[in-house]
């Protein structure tokens, strides 16, 4: 697109807008030194721009129906074959509609970016692919990802294969579901407040919010950049832990990655429990919201550990109860600035920046009054709190989650791993269309406050089915390990794995 001046009535006006005041005489001027800056801007818009090459061939895809997409878990089915070799050989994917595949149509959820196809894929694409995997689609999330329930995606709600009616859990909904209905052997999460931990546990099958940085989020489409993780989403842990491993290590482009250059975490996937020193987390258990049966199961899940050779103690970190206060300013502040003003991508994280869907959300102004209940409240509060208060809370939340994380080392040197319910609660009932703003915010946020407090923190944290409660319905176990070894945490979850059958234990 090419670079044109304003006129000078349009810069007096951007310049009120500023709190400026400009006479013409100085407007004029503003002008003249500004024309050189837009030459440059259109020297560089007709260069190339420089994204990722697309190395596997591929198919644009529909939009499946009917049996085809009974749980309405699909957005979109493609075919793109990876390497004829690899750990991955023929191994099937379902990638979250939040994730760059070029030529094939991406939506986020969001009506407002309904018929935008990306033309690049995402680091993690190419990865999987020359792993051997083929990815067979896009699983749905809802809109812009700000849920974690299953209400607000603009193409589908998305139904759970185990409880029909209720939600797999979100905002990673689609590919909870296709997991757990046994449609694909990993589906690609994100997690910025348990967005991959919350579906596996309400879907009853095992997701990692891996450490921060671990996996490159280049052309994947976050909110926030200083809590966005991405993961798998698998059946069982042997396969969780295979798909990171080809998922991770640094990629040269994501500025925010630091990985260890000798990193593995499938090797300790055989040496049982027996030695682990796990703290249960006091604050996560016995909230005023937490369900009997929930605290129970995972209660029992600790007397497992301890049948097969950890050992387990209560501890208590009290920080552990304002994870959510904290996340509250960061997340929400990234809603307004890095996906509203920011289109998606913010700025001040050098990297790759997909333009064309930048270019596609600036496209979007005007279309607001389309964002559900869910993204309205993110931008609603962000933006008071912008008037109001600058950006002191945010940079409070900033500063004081390093003592979060703090508080979390100083437990995990004396233990190997944490230990608490992933959510205090089981699956709920999708609410009914037209519900109240009150019953979707409930649906929708209810279930972050033990998940969230993870993502400031950057730890890895995973949550294994460990038993079925009232209805049915599954309750999620949350293993939370040290930076980087997601190794230990596999082994915790192999051996508990190992030791039963989660759909018989109550």
């Amino acid at each position: 697109m090419k670079f044109e001046l304003p006129s000078a009535p349009a810069l007096k006006q951007i310049g009120a807008d500023l709190g400026f005041t400009m006479n013409d005489n100085y407007v004029s001027q503003v002008l003249t030194f500004m024309a050189p800056f837009g030459e440059a801007f259109n020297a560089i818009e007709a260069l190339p721009d420089s994204l990722p090459a697309v190395k596997y061939p591929r198919t644009a895809g529909y939009k499946p129906t009917g049996d085809e997409n009974k749980y309405g878990a699909w957005y979109v089915k493609t075919a793109i074959k990876g390497a004829s070799s690899g750990r991955l050989a023929g191994k099937k994917v379902a990638l979250k509609d939040t994730v760059c595949l070029a030529d094939v149509p991406m939506m986020n959820g969001a009506s407002v970016l309904e018929g935008y196809v990306p033309d690049m894929d995402a680091t993690i694409v190419t990865r999987l692919l020359d792993a051997g995997a083929d990815i067979i689609g896009k699983a749905v999330c809802e809109y812009f990802s700000v849920s974690g329930g299953s209400y607000t995606s603009a193409s589908s709600v998305v139904q759970s294969p185990r409880n029909p009616g209720y939600t797999p859990g979100g905002s990673s909904t689609g590919s909870a579901a296709l997991v757990a209905a046994g449609e694909v052997d990993m589906a690609i999460g994100g997690d910025q407040a348990g967005s991959i931990r919350i579906p596996a546990s309400y879907s009853g099958v095992v997701g990692i919010k891996p450490t921060y940085g671990l996996v490159p989020y280049t052309g994947i489409m976050g909110i926030e950049a200083t809590i966005d993780h991405t993961g798998p989403l698998t059946a069982d842990v042997a396969n969780n832990a295979l798909f990171l491993e080809v998922l991770a290590g640094e990629d040269g482009l994501d500025s925010r990655q630091r990985v260890p250059a000798d990193y593995r975490c499938t090797h300790l996937l055989d040496k049982g429990a027996k030695g682990l020193r796990i703290a249960a987390v006091k604050e996560g258990f016995d909230r005023h919201d937490s369900e009997p049966d929930v605290d129970a199961s995972v209660r029992a899940a600790a007397k497992r550990f301890e049948a097969l050779g950890a050992v387990v103690h209560e501890v208590s970190i009290p920080l552990h109860s304002l994870g959510l206060a904290l996340w509250g300013p960061i997340a929400l502040g990234g809603m307004y600035h890095t996906m509203l003003k920011g289109y998606g991508f913010g700025h001040n994280i050098a990297g790759v920046y997909p333009t064309s869907l930048v270019d596609a959300l600036a496209h979007s102004a005007g279309r607001e009054n389309e964002f559900p209940d869910t993204f309205r409240f993110g931008l609603l509060l962000a933006r008071y709190t912008d008037a109001q208060y600058g950006g002191h809370f945010y940079a409070k939340a900033q500063n004081l989650r390093r003592q979060l994380r703090v508080a979390y080392d100083q437990a995990l040197a004396a233990h190997d791993l944490l230990l608490l319910p992933t959510t205090p609660m089981k699956t709920s009932k999708i609410p009914e269309r037209q519900a109240s703003f009150l019953t979707v915010m409930k649906h929708s946020w209810e279930m972050i406050v033990n998940t969230a407090a993870f993502d400031l923190t950057g730890h890895p944290s995973l949550s294994i089915p460990c038993g079925l409660g009232d209805g049915d319905r599954p309750i999620g176990l949350m293993l939370t390990g040290r930076h980087f070894d997601e190794a230990t945490v596999y082994r915790a979850a192999y051996a508990f794995e190992q030791s039963g059958d989660w759909q018989t234990m109550r």
